[in-house]
Order: C-alpha cells, then sequence, then structure tokens
C-alpha cells in the first residue's frame, strides 16, 4: 500500500490512509514504522477513555503454553522497572478502566485504557517496556508456568508436586466439558497448523516447557516487525507516534519474521472422533455426552466469506425459529443445544459448529443425520426474504450499537479489526460494514443465494469433523494416578545435586516473592489527580405516564424499561422468578405461538428481556425492595415497534406451550452446570455470605449454588408430564401477579427521537397505572455458614465472608478500601505467587453487608483459609505507609468512576435512585472513601471482620471430601 504524503505525521511514520465511519462516529487512520514495518491502527474519537492495544502474532506449535506463560512473564519486570510485578503495581497505582493481557490462539495482546491523560502516559512506558524488553526472570518462569517443588517446599521427604500459576489456571479452565470440546474439536479440524494446539497449555503438557524455549519463543516473536499497534480516542495518532519511537521503536531494526500461518490442508471425507472427559466418580455417566458436528469454511479476513458465514450462522441458529436451532432444541437426542453452537471467525479460518449435550455415544449417527436432513430442507426450501431481512437488520445494530458496559467500547473495536491485520485482511472494512451490508441485501433477493451457500459451505464440504466426547469415571484418577507415579519416579531418580537445586530455588522464589521492591521507579497517579466528582446523566420524568427519559448519544438505538415491583410472593414463587424472567422472551405471546414471536423480536427489536433485581435500603441491608424489569432495545426506526412489542409481552405471554417451556429449563440447567469452573471464586462467595442479609439469601437460592442444585432438581422433575402442567400454571399465575402491579417506563435516546418515544407509550399503554408501591416483604435473614459444594474441578475455589454493614454506614467506605489494601499488601502475593493460585483478594458487598475473601482456581485448600486469617493479622501488627493506602483508594474511585456506554449510564443512574443510591449518597460515600485513613481500616476490620464469626464455603473435588469434613465443612453435593 502505497504512504500518503501527510506532514502531520511523525517523521518515523508513514501514513497509509484514513477513512471516515460515520455509523461509528470514527476516523480510521493507518500507519506504518518506517523503521521496523510495525504496523498502527487509529481509531480516531471523540472520547476521553483512551484505549492503547499492541498485538504480537503467536502462532505456538505444541501445548506446552508458551506463549500463555510468556504473556505472564513478560509482564514481571522489564529493563526500565526492574521491579518484580510492575503490573500488578501498576493497577494499584492508575486510574485505569481496564488494564489486562491476554493470548488468543495466534495472537497475543497488552491492552489497557485510561480516561486520565498522565495515568494514560504512565501506563503506556510501562507496557511498551515490558513488552519489548522484558526481563523475564527464570523465578518469574518458576512462579507464572511451573516448578517442581516439594509438598513442603523445605522438606525433601515430602512428595514432589508440580506448582504455577498458569499450570493452576489451565487445570481451572481445561475442568469444563465445553474447552474440552472446543480444543478437541480444534484440533481434529486443523491437523497440521498452530490451532491443532492448545495456545493456553495443557497442563500435562505445560511441565514440558524449558525457560530456554521461553526465550527463544520471546526473542522471535517479541519484536516490533511482528507488532500490530492500536489505539482508540481523543489522544492524536502524533502523539502515540512520539511515545512509540521514544520508548521503544528507535532502538529497533527491521527484522524479517517468518511466522507463516498458511491455510489448513483440506480433508477429503469426514472425520469421526470419540474422546472422553472426567466425571466424578459415581455420579453416572447417563445423557451426559456432548456430540458435535464442525466445518472448516473460509478465511476470517475475506469480508464476503465472512459475511456470508454469520449470515449463514444466523439463518440457521440465530434463535428458537432458525431451522437448525428448532431441530437442535426438541430433538430426543440430547437434552439441549450444544453451547459451541454458532460460528468462529476469529482464527485463520472460519469454523462451524452444531451439536447438542445431553446425549448418549451411540446417537452421533442420528445427529448427523438429522443435522444433513435440516440443511437439505433448507436448500430446497429455502428462507423467506422476511427472515433474511431480520438477519441483516441484526447485523447493522450490531455494528451501530455503542457498547462499554463489560469493556472499553474502542477496545471492542479494536478487537474486531485485530484478526484481519494478524492475517493480512483489511480492517477498515470488517468496521465498516454499510457498504458491504447494501451488497449482501442485494444478494438475498435471489432466491437460491442461501441455498447456495448451505449446500456449499456445509451439505458439499468434506472437511468435516463430528466430536463425540463422553463422560468417563475412572479418566480423573487415571489421571492423577499417573502423575503421582511420574512424579515418585522423578524422586526416585533425583540426584543430591537436584534435591538441593530443587529446595535452594524454593527457597529463592520465596526469598524473591516477600522482598519489598522500591516501587518509586514506576511511575504513578495519587489523589491529586482524581477528579471531585464524575457527572451522571440527568433524566426528565413525564408524570402523565411515569415515565423517566434520558437524551444520550446512541448512534441511532433506542432503548426502554418497563419497570414493576415485585408482588407479595410466597417463597415457591420467588424461587420461580428466574425462569419466568428467561421464559418470558421465549414463549409464544397472544395469538403467535414462540416460533412466530422469535421471528418478530427479530425483525423488530435488538432483543428484549427481562430481569429481576432486589437491593436492601442504602442504611438497612435487611429491608429489601425488588424489580421486574423488562427491556428492550432496536434501531430508532423501528420505535413505535419495539414499544408494542414489549407491551404485548407484558400483557400476553403466554405459558401454555409445554414442549417449549421443558426446552428452555434444559437449556437452563446446562448453562448453569457450565458456569461453575469459571465462576467458582463468585459462587463459593455467594455460599458464604448466604446467611447475611436476604439479598445475599436470594442471589445464593436463585443464583448461586444453591439455584444450580435446583434448576438440576426442577430439570429431572420436569420428566413427569403432570410436574411440567403444574409448573407451566405456576408461571402462569406468577405472570398475572406481576402484571397486576403499578409500572413505570425508563426511555433512552437521541435527544430528536425521545418525544415520539414518550408519545408511543402513552397510545400504547392508555391503561398504564402510576408507579405501585411492592407489598413484598422478606423476613430479616442472619446465620453462619460453613459448607463444602463438591463438584467435578482440579482446582478449589475457597472463600470466607462476615456480616458487615450497608452502603451509607460511615464504616462502608473505609471496609470498602480494606479489601484492595488486603489484596494489595498480602492476599496476591500469599495466594497467587507463593501459593500458585490463579487469583485472590478480598472485597466489601455493600449491597448485602457483607466482607468477603476468595480465592480463584486455587491448588490448596486450608491453607488459603488459613491465609485469610492471617492476612488480617498481618493488617494489625505490620507497620503500613501512606502510599499503599492511597493505592488501594484509588482503586475504589476507578471503580466508581468505570465509563459506560451511553446507554449504560442512564441504566446505571435510574436504578440508582430506583433504590435509593441518589448522587447525594454516593457523592457522600465517594468523600467518605477519600478520606480513609490506615487508623480506619484497622479499626473496622477489628470490629467487623472477627475470624470466630467467619462462615465459609468451598467449591472443591469429591476426593477432598475428608479433608472438608476435617475442617468441619458440611458437604454439600451439586
Amino acid at each position: 500500500m502505497a504512504a500518503v504524503i501527510d506532514n502531520a505525521t511523525h517523521p518515523a511514520f508513514e501514513k497509509l490512509r484514513s477513512h471516515r465511519i460515520d455509523t461509528l462516529n470514527i476516523d480510521v487512520e493507518e500507519y506504518r514504522h518506517k523503521k521496523t514495518g510495525a504496523r498502527h491502527l487509529h481509531l480516531a474519537a471523540d472520547n476521553d477513555e483512551n484505549v492503547f492495544f499492541v498485538a504480537l502474532r503467536t502462532f505456538p506449535m505444541d501445548s506446552t503454553g508458551v506463549a500463555h506463560i510468556l504473556e505472564h512473564t513478560a509482564l514481571c519486570g522489564s529493563e526500565r522497572f526492574p521491579v518484580r510485578d510492575p503490573f500488578f503495581m501498576m493497577i494499584r497505582r492508575s486510574l485505569n478502566t481496564f488494564m489486562n493481557a491476554f493470548t488468543s490462539s495466534d495472537w497475543t495482546a497488552y491492552p489497557f485504557a485510561s480516561m486520565n491523560r498522565k495515568d494514560f502516559d504512565n501506563l503506556l512506558t510501562v507496557y511498551l517496556d515490558c513488552v519489548f524488553f522484558s526481563k523475564l526472570d527464570p523465578l518469574d518462569f518458576a512462579q507464572e508456568g511451573h516448578r517442581l517443588e516439594f509438598d513442603k517446599p523445605d522438606d525433601p521427604s515430602t512428595d514432589l508436586v508440580y506448582r504455577g500459576v498458569v499450570y493452576n489456571e489451565m487445570k481451572g479452565a481445561m475442568s469444563s466439558p465445553t474447552s474440552q470440546l472446543w480444543q478437541n474439536l480444534s484440533s481434529h479440524l486443523f491437523p497440521t497448523t498452530t490451532y491443532h494446539y492448545n495456545s493456553g497449555g495443557e497442563p500435562d503438557h505445560i511441565v514440558d516447557l524449558t525457560y530456554d524455549d521461553l526465550t527463544k519463543f520471546y526473542r522471535h516473536h517479541y519484536h516490533p516487525s511482528n507488532a500490530i499497534f492500536a489505539t482508540y480516542g481523543d489522544i492524536p495518532a502524533r502523539e502515540h507516534h512520539e511515545k512509540f519511537e521514544e520508548l521503544a521503536l528507535k532502538r529497533f531494526d527491521r527484522l524479517d519474521i517468518d511466522l507463516p500461518v498458511r491455510d489448513e490442508k483440506r480433508m477429503f471425507s469426514p472425520v469421526r472422533v470419540e474422546q472422553g472427559y472426567a466425571v466424578n466418580e459415581g455420579e453416572g455417566t447417563d445423557n451426559k455426552t456432548h456430540i458435535v458436528v464442525g466445518w472448516l469454511l473460509g478465511q476470517s479476513f475475506d469480508l464476503q466469506e465472512n459475511l456470508e458465514g454469520q449470515l449463514l450462522s444466523a439463518v440457521l441458529l440465530e434463535n428458537s425459529a432458525s431451522p437448525l436451532m428448532r431441530a437442535l432444541e426438541t430433538t430426543d437426542l440430547g437434552h439441549a443445544p450444544s453451547p459451541m453452537c454458532g460460528l468462529e471467525d476469529s482464527n485463520r479460518e472460519m469454523t462451524f459448529v452444531c451439536g447438542i449435550e445431553g446425549s448418549e455415544p451411540e446417537k452421533h449417527r442420528e445427529l448427523e443425520a438429522l443435522i444433513e436432513a435440516t440443511l437439505l430442507k433448507v436448500a430446497e426450501e429455502g428462507v423467506s426474504q422476511e427472515r433474511l431481512e431480520a438477519i441483516l437488520h441484526q447485523l447493522e445494530l450490531h455494528q451501530r450499537e455503542i457498547a462499554g458496559d463489560h469493556a472499553p467500547y474502542g477496545l471492542q473495536l479494536i478487537m474486531s479489526a485485530i484478526a484481519p491485520m494478524v492475517h493480512g485482511g483489511d480492517p477498515v472494512e470488517l468496521l465498516d460494514l454499510e457498504p458491504v451490508l447494501a451488497t449482501l441485501r442485494e444478494k438475498i433477493q435471489d432466491p437460491g443465494y442461501v441455498p447456495g451457500l448451505i449446500r456449499k459451505k456445509l451439505l458439499d464440504n468434506p472437511h468435516r469433523v463430528t466430536l463425540t466426547l463422553r463422560p468417563d469415571e475412572k479418566l480423573e484418577s487415571r489421571r492423577q494416578e499417573a502423575i503421582r507415579e511420574a512424579l515418585a519416579r522423578r524422586k526416585e531418580e533425583l540426584t543430591e545435586d537436584e534435591v538441593q537445586m530443587i529446595v535452594e530455588r524454593a527457597n529463592a522464589l520465596e526469598e524473591r516473592q516477600m522482598h519489598k521492591d522500591d516501587d518509586s521507579i514506576l511511575p504513578k497517579v495519587d489523589l491529586s489527580d482524581v477528579p471531585l466528582q464524575m457527572p451522571e446523566p440527568e433524566g426528565r420524568y413525564d408524570g402523565d405516564i411515569s415515565a423517566t427519559v434520558y437524551a444520550r448519544g446512541t448512534n441511532g438505538l433506542i432503548y426502554e424499561q418497563v419497570v414493576v415491583p415485585v408482588p407479595a410472593l410466597t417463597e415457591e414463587e420467588l424461587l420461580l422468578v428466574p425462569y419466568y424472567t428467561t421464559l418470558i422472551s421465549e414463549v409464544g405471546c397472544g395469538e403467535l405461538d414462540y416460533l412466530q414471536m422469535q421471528d418478530r423480536i427479530s425483525a423488530e427489536s435488538g432483543g428484549i428481556g427481562a430481569s429481576f433485581s432486589a437491593k436492601g435500603r442504602i442504611d438497612d441491608v435487611q429491608d429489601l425492595s425488588g424489580y421486574i424489569i423488562f427491556n428492550g432495545k432496536a434501531l430508532s426506526r423501528n420505535r413505535a415497534a419495539l414499544t408494542r412489542l414489549l407491551r404485548d409481552v407484558y400483557s400476553d405471554a403466554r405459558f401454555d406451550e409445554k414442549e417449549r417451556i421443558r426446552e428452555i429449563i434444559a437449556q437452563v440447567r446446562a448453562r448453569r452446570e457450565q458456569a461453575v469452573t469459571g465462576s467458582g471464586h463468585a459462587l463459593a462467595m455467594g455460599a458464604a455470605s448466604q446467611g447475611m442479609s436476604p439479598g445475599a439469601w436470594l442471589s445464593f437460592r436463585l443464583g448461586g449454588l444453591a439455584g444450580i442444585r435446583g434448576t438440576k432438581e426442577l430439570d429431572q422433575a420436569l420428566k413427569d408430564p403432570q410436574e411440567l402442567v403444574s409448573l407451566c400454571e405456576k408461571l402462569a399465575a406468577l405472570h398475572k401477579k406481576i402484571t397486576d402491579q403499578g409500572r413505570e417506563f425508563l426511555v433512552i435516546g437521541e435527544e430528536e427521537q425521545l418525544p415520539a418515544m414518550v408519545d408511543d407509550l402513552k397510545s400504547c399503554w392508555q391503561s398504564a397505572s402510576a408507579a405501585a408501591n411492592s407489598d413484598w416483604k422478606m423476613k430479616p435473614v442472619s446465620y453462619t455458614t460453613r459448607e463444602a459444594w463438591l463438584t467435578s474441578t482440579q482446582v478449589n475455589f475457597c472463600a470466607k465472608a462476615y456480616s458487615t454493614v450497608p452502603v451509607d454506614h460511615p464504616d462502608a467506605a473505609a471496609l470498602t478500601v480494606l479489601g484492595g489494601f488486603l489484596r494489595n499488601g498480602y492476599l496476591h502475593r500469599t495466594i497467587r505467587e507463593k501459593g500458585g493460585a490463579y487469583g485472590g483478594g478480598a472485597g466489601q458487598d455493600s449491597v448485602n453487608g457483607a466482607f468477603r475473601f476468595f480465592s480463584y482456581r486455587d491448588p490448596r485448600l486450608e491453607e488459603t483459609l488459613e491465609d485469610f486469617d492471617k492476612a488480617l493479622t498481618w493488617l494489625q501488627e505490620t507497620d503500613h505507609e501512606y502510599q499503599e493506602l492511597e493505592e488501594s483508594i484509588l482503586g475504589v474511585i476507578g471503580q466508581l468512576d468505570r465509563p459506560r456506554s451511553p446507554a449504560g449510564a442512564a441504566r446505571h443512574a435510574f436504578h440508582n435512585k430506583l433504590f435509593g443510591r441518589t448522587p447525594e449518597q454516593r457523592a457522600r460515600f465517594r468523600e467518605r472513601v477519600l478520606a480513609v485513613t490506615l487508623d480506619d481500616i484497622k479499626r473496622v476490620a477489628k470490629t467487623w471482620l472477627v475470624p470466630e464469626n467467619a462462615s465459609i464455603a468451598v467449591v472443591t473435588s469429591p476426593e477432598n471430601r475428608a479433608r472438608v469434613e476435617k475442617l468441619g465443612l458440611g458437604v454439600q453435593e451439586l
């Protein structure tokens, strides 16, 4: 690509092009560094949340996790910042809105975001040094990757064990059947390229990686000639270039880096594979098999191929009215569609996957026949014009929507552009979808277009793998026995010198972990850089219809909510609420059955749904109030249709489609069971704090471990037709109770849309009454818990909780600051660095009046619970510096000031007020946080965190039953 002459461009760079995308309100600028060839994609936007992202193409050719372990180790000290842990130290010294690093299948990225310019420059300085001038200390490799150690590190008579942060992280990640499903399917769809391997690392292979392998991989891959820089926000590209050049690029020359990822060699006939995954001994293997079929498609960075793949996936799988999804949901070959269903377009070549879970191994041929028959039927009968228009409507809406409630919007845009940049495609094309959507609109006029795609890409495509993943009760015990035998043999073979070396390395690592680095060499922001108060969006109230209206820059989208106070409910009705909120958008409505409603929702909106929200008063967590919220979004041209859609669902949702309800409950069960290995720490904290307030009890019963067990029991019970009839009747009665309440409305859109939106509400909801006060009450809850929940996991999740105070209590601010203080000063070092867990920390939950300690993907159990108590001793007995306190205060303020999407900020402000979290209360809390002293955090810890009063919950494997019983924990089977 020829360079564009531009005098505003930094002399070290050449500008390749500039492209305006009006639908995203950004200017895309592409640059190349003259000397090294490094590429830079800048998304210029009127947004002060600036994002930095640097990616290195990393194509591992084994499953040792070298790219993943390098991602961790690169952040453990650099040339300019030779401290042990600059990444986690900077998290504490920063007002970042996002800070992380991650390893994909074919690239490794280091992103951050900040709204503060000084902070952005600080982080940029550290990130560039860590990436391009990393120290890679062998002890950091031992800590973050893997190491051999004696069970008691200084006692060679004890057993040899493997330890390491990534080792334990991947033991946790690969405990999930869906992770194994994806990895096994990929290894067979891609027999010869990098995607054959697990870039995160397979635990059994991680231990084969050597330090020399790591440094060799770093030297080959971590060079500007192999780098892609990307930025977003209101800092001009030239200012970024000055920093890139000064801090890193000027020290490098161009390097010819040979990293070919070629297209996979095509197979000429389908392959069938059967493999096992571990389930607990004695839990049974019936209906626990996963069967998926995957096809290899074209290149992800070819825009035409990509959009055709998305179109194909949406036609077949978008919702329950889509033919393939309907077939998978209604078949008796399994319980639910596989979570793998859909298009994966992040690799060089795309994959399309569909399948079921809750099946039996011998049913794979029947599933293949069902899938082929469904595809053939669509190919022969075609797809209606209305359905195809609805799918393009969804693509347009998805492209237009400004996200940013979970990760910075700019980072999400960069992530969608990175795959084509890695593989030689055009990132601008993939961001600017308008022209290609127009082309697709023309193509779908041809009734043979989509049937042709189905034949070419699926029916006539022999590069297909059917994977059957069956449960195996003996697999985990065989694996553990093999590891024990290998380590025992290894120990027998150790020479005296090797024994001494293992002990000395363990001592050196502990000494390094305990050493206090001089962190003054790291840049920082301090409390003087904190804005006094972040502005909140202001809404207008229309009393005629009880509507709160927010004018926000939503890029052509509108958002509506119908907010209903929870009526008086029995405990049985309350436990049905999560199923009710899931089902409301999945069932029929009025004259339309659920299939027709799925089509209507897709054609008229960007999705509708319902949720349940409950919180205690700001001064009393025992006094709970709650709301059921019906919500939807749409393009502004579908404004009136969205209002009617929400009203119809609210008024006329039907709970008489028994088989449909049965299917959805089975799907809910499958998703909730799979969530345990990814969210075990949150589930353990929820179980530990269940007795501290009605809100905590509700969370535990509805969405926590008790809720997961309840869903399994409900799914089992619904095999009885009478139970299913009874459930449908109860849901219909619950719906009537909810819709008999008063209601109010939330409306968000661009200023010019709002008057018409309010008019639509008034004409559509003529009988709407003013918001009624709920007469729902829950009894106060106060009890302690000591529980161990047993499930299939290779790692543990530990939690300890203490009953504390609500958000407006004077001690809430100090307790909130205390969480970060304990994590930064003690728990991170003890639980992650020394203990080998992937994570650990503590925090105050002022909504439920609980302070909670946790560990995540943790190889230890009793020791971690003891470390939670030792953290409190450390707090009281150690002399602390003010800077440690300031860092924790900065972390709290960063969370309070976290930016949201335009619509998300309005929703947040509205719901805060709904629960009494007024701007005045929030300002009061902020002032208290900024005023917290070291004496305050010691005092509140002594007052509220008394170890004898703690509640404990752990999520662990059945093989630890005796250990948890010895700790006095009651055993709960999940």
